[in-house]
């Protein structure tokens, strides 16, 4: 059950999963309007400093409500700081730069935000605990983050009138909250797992608010694929090197169900030995998607158009050069599922 929006049909597509290196923001904005042709995104360069990072770019988001840093990391207070300014000037350049790239542009493009439990497990409420431990702060930050979502989509469609923008959630935090696998502020003990028919209706309640198709990110193990699928989402984005078979049944029932996957395939750095072979083998990198296509049963000629290929995480940590060429590759890679599906 989707909020009605469904993925933009598209064929052989690759995008990126949000962060790049550097400080640039025109640089950025090159590099993944340059690369990627069908869907390019908002980049985030959390390099910048605190409000660049992906906490704090989406704590900027927030309607009345704010945050600051503190020695122990974010935290909500009573009014806006500087922290606050410099995350919505920082986003406000960030779409100057990608307006500037975008001019006469027809086609899907993709904004990331950090989702509801991630933000509520991340951000500490004035007293010193985790916002996820009050379910009164909880509420308070989904219907918050909604609301600062609806705006900035607002924004995006004014500045860039010919784009179908697709929202990506972030949601690394996700299976610890549903875990109980989220620290305390003081790290000595977990919080209580949150229910899951709550997380779901939470996420349900955003999603169905945005007048967008939306992506819900995970980049950890144990992705819950049937509640989000509930929850509405048009896609799923993850790290492919962290599935097992465990998960084959859930994704072929999402895959069946028309939910799109962004399947994390390209190395975020250039380290291992492993690394450079995928580097250097863009159809060998999506090898494992293939496997997991004809072990589903599912038509090859399908492939292309229900599988993205994503670098396995962010790129903020790669050098502007391996970032430009993990993009690349990740498009090398999925014109590779059109051309060879199987």
């Amino acid at each position: 059950m989707s909020n009605g929006h469904s993925f933009p049909d598209l064929h052989g597509a690759a995008t990126g999963v949000g962060s790049l290196p550097g400080t640039d923001a025109r640089e950025a904005a090159r590099t993944a309007t340059g690369a990627l042709e069908q869907l390019p995104f908002l980049p985030e360069l959390p390099a910048r400093g605190p409000g660049a990072d992906m906490i704090g770019r989406s704590a900027g988001l927030l309607v009345e409500l704010f945050a600051q840093t503190e020695p122990s990391g974010w935290r909500f207070t009573d009014r806006p700081g500087r922290d606050t300014r410099r995350a919505r000037a920082w986003l406000g350049e960030d779409l100057d730069a990608l307006e500037e790239f975008t001019q006469g542009y027809q086609g899907a493009l993709k904004v990331q935000a950090v989702g509801p439990w991630t933000l509520a497990a991340s951000i500490e409420l004035k007293h010193g605990e985790k916002a996820l431990a009050d379910p009164g702060a909880r509420r308070d930050i989904a219907g918050s983050l909604t609301e600062g979502l609806r705006r900035h989509l607002d924004e995006v469609r004014r500045r860039i009138p010919g784009a179908a923008v697709v929202l990506q959630l972030d949601e690394p935090s996700l299976p610890a909250v549903l875990t109980g696998g989220v620290r305390t502020a003081s790290g000595f003990q977990r919080l209580r797992s949150v229910d899951r028919q709550v997380a779901e209706e939470a996420l349900r309640e955003v999603i169905r608010s945005v007048d967008v198709p939306v992506v819900v990110h995970c980049c950890a193990p144990d992705v819950p694929i049937p509640l989000l699928r509930r929850a509405g989402v048009a896609g799923v984005s993850l790290d492919f090197s962290l599935l097992t078979e465990r998960e084959d049944e859930q994704l072929g029932e999402a895959i069946e169900a028309g939910t799109v996957i962004l399947a994390g395939v390209v190395p975020p750095t250039d380290g291992a030995p492993a690394q450079s072979t995928a580097l250097s083998d863009p159809a060998g990198s999506v090898q494992g998607v293939r496997t997991l296509w004809r072990r589903l049963g599912f038509a090859p000629e399908l492939l292309g158009r229900r599988v993205l290929v994503t670098p396995t995480c962010g790129l903020a940590g790669a050098s502007p050069a391996h970032a430009r060429k993990a993009l690349s590759l990740s498009v090398r890679a999925a014109q590779s599922l059109v051309d060879n599906p199987e």
